[in-house]
């Protein structure tokens, strides 16, 4: 397909005019063939588990909560296959709008009886072991964007409710302190920047508080830290980070859903990363 054609395609697929029957007539292309599930059993301890060996099954279950299209920006990870697309598919006509589906994302559940917890999360995501969180799961693309849980031990905490924490302010304040603690750094010339976004309370559809805690890290570094004059330590931007935290608690145990994503990928990931900040649920664990 020539280059003219190409654009064509991209400019179809963010036009404006979208038809209301065409937008509901399209149809998830999800990343790897739905319909299956996958029942993997953890045998190897967690953070907040009180070093105690995993008893039981994670459960694995492809979902498909898509919404109607509402023309949303084309992920710059969907860029290449559609513009690849547009080559192998020379013949597909453009007189009549591009006839094709747009990619929308797909989530797959995941089930912890044993520690008491379910989240959703987009399919293509894979899940990294080792990585000091009870469940840890990345894109393979945004290798910065991805996500984990952090549950309390059973042995040394006995909370009753996340007012526990005190309001949502209070508790933003300390879900940061625990990022600027995990992030402390020894390098010389390193300096963070931070700050708090917003921080909200939601009562779900189980009947259970769950708080929600958004927050800003930017890390900076000299490039010649060593350097006797201060004008030849310059310091420059490191990474720029949008984290997202999700509280609750059952089981006499705090539970935090923790999303990282860089900041300049947040506002077109936005509303995945918010599919997956409201799934997160506290459930009764499984003796």
């Amino acid at each position: 397909m020539s280059a003219p054609a190409t654009a064509a395609v991209l400019v179809s697929l963010r036009d404006p005019g979208c038809p209301a029957e065409r937008r509901h007539a399209r149809t998830a292309v999800p990343r790897r063939r739905p319909g299956w599930a996958t029942v993997a059993a953890h045998m190897d301890g967690g953070v907040g588990t009180g070093g105690r060996r995993r008893r039981g099954a994670a459960v694995t279950t492809a979902t498909d909560d898509t919404e109607p299209c509402e023309l949303p920006r084309v992920p710059r990870r969907n860029m290449m296959s559609l513009m690849a697309s547009s080559f192998i598919f020379p013949q597909v006509g453009l007189s009549g709008g591009v006839a094709m589906a747009l990619p929308t994302t797909v989530f797959r559940e995941h089930l912890d009886i044993f520690d008491g917890y379910t989240f959703k999360y987009p399919q293509g995501w894979i899940q990294v072991r080792g990585a000091g969180a009870d469940i840890f799961f990345r894109d393979p693309y945004v290798l910065d964007e991805n996500l984990s849980v952090e549950v309390s031990s059973p042995s040394s905490s006995r909370y009753k409710s996340v007012e526990d924490l005190g309001p949502p302010e209070a508790a933003g304040e300390k879900v940061l302190r625990q990022y600027l603690t995990e992030f402390m750094s020894t390098r010389l010339g390193v300096r963070r920047e931070s700050s708090i976004l917003s921080t909200s309370s939601r009562v779900a559809d189980d009947g259970k508080l769950y708080y929600q805690v958004e927050v800003n890290i930017k890390s900076f570094a000299n490039n010649n830290e060593l350097a006797v004059m201060p004008q030849d330590r310059i310091a420059r931007l490191e990474w720029d980070r949008h984290y997202l935290s999700v509280l609750g608690v059952e089981n006499n145990r705090l539970y935090q859903l923790r999303l990282q994503t860089p900041e300049n990928v947040f506002s077109e990931e936005e509303k995945e990363l918010r599919q997956v900040m409201d799934s997160f649920r506290v459930i009764r664990a499984v003796d």
